[in-house]
C-alpha cells in the first residue's frame, strides 16, 4: 500500500492508501466515482482513457490511465472529463462536439475531448498559422483510436472551437477566421 493524493478537476483527494498495482482508470472509476474515464484496450493504445495533467508552469498534456499506476499520480493535478462543464454549462469544445455529433458509441469521446482541450490550450499561447491549422489538429488527434471511426467530426468540431475564436488561437497575421 501507498499513500495517494491527488488534485482532481480543482477537488483534493487523498492522502489515501491504494494498492501499488491499482491503475489510475480503476482509482478513478472505482474509487472516486469519475466514470467518464473509459478503460479502452488496456494497452494505453487506444486513449479512451486519458486525463489531462497540468503541470506548475500552466501547460499541460494528457496521459493515459489503464496501464499506469494510480501511485505514479501522487502529488499531480488533473483534470477528467467531468471537469470541463461549469456551473451546468458545457466549455465550448463540449458544445461543439454535440453540435458536429462528433461522437457515436461516445466511448473515445473523453480521450478525444481531453486532448482537444489541451490543444486549445496550447494554441491559445502559441498561436498557430491557419494554413497548419489542419495538420497540427491532426497531430494532436493522431493515436486516439474511435472504433466508430468518427475522426472527422472529432476534427471538425475542434476546428470550429478554433475558427469561431481565431484572434484567440490563430496567428493574428492570419486570424481571418473563416468557417471552412
Amino acid at each position: 500500500m501507498t499513500k495517494l493524493a491527488v488534485r482532481i478537476n480543482g477537488h483534493d483527494h487523498g492522502p489515501m492508501d491504494v494498492r501499488d498495482d491499482l491503475t489510475m482508470n480503476d482509482f478513478l472509476r472505482e474509487y472516486l466515482g469519475f466514470t467518464g474515464t473509459k478503460f479502452g484496450c488496456g494497452a494505453a493504445q487506444c486513449l479512451s482513457c486519458a486525463v489531462i495533467i497540468d503541470q506548475a508552469d500552466g501547460t499541460s498534456h494528457t496521459s493515459p490511465t489503464c496501464v499506469v499506476p494510480a501511485v505514479n499520480f501522487d502529488g499531480k493535478a488533473i483534470r477528467t472529463v467531468e471537469g470541463h462543464a461549469r456551473d451546468g454549462a458545457l466549455s465550448p469544445l463540449q458544445t461543439s462536439f454535440v453540435e458536429h455529433f462528433a461522437f457515436q458509441c461516445g466511448y473515445c469521446t473523453p480521450g478525444f475531448l481531453n486532448e482537444g482541450q489541451v490543444l486549445l490550450e496550447r494554441l491559445e499561447r502559441s498561436k498557430v498559422a491557419r494554413a497548419d491549422l489542419e495538420r497540427v489538429i491532426t497531430e494532436a488527434l493522431d493515436g486516439h483510436l474511435c472504433r466508430c471511426t468518427g475522426y472527422v467530426k472529432y476534427h471538425q468540431a475542434v476546428r470550429a472551437v478554433i475558427l469561431a475564436d481565431p484572434t484567440r488561437y490563430l496567428d493574428p497575421a492570419d486570424a481571418t477566421g473563416d468557417a471552412g
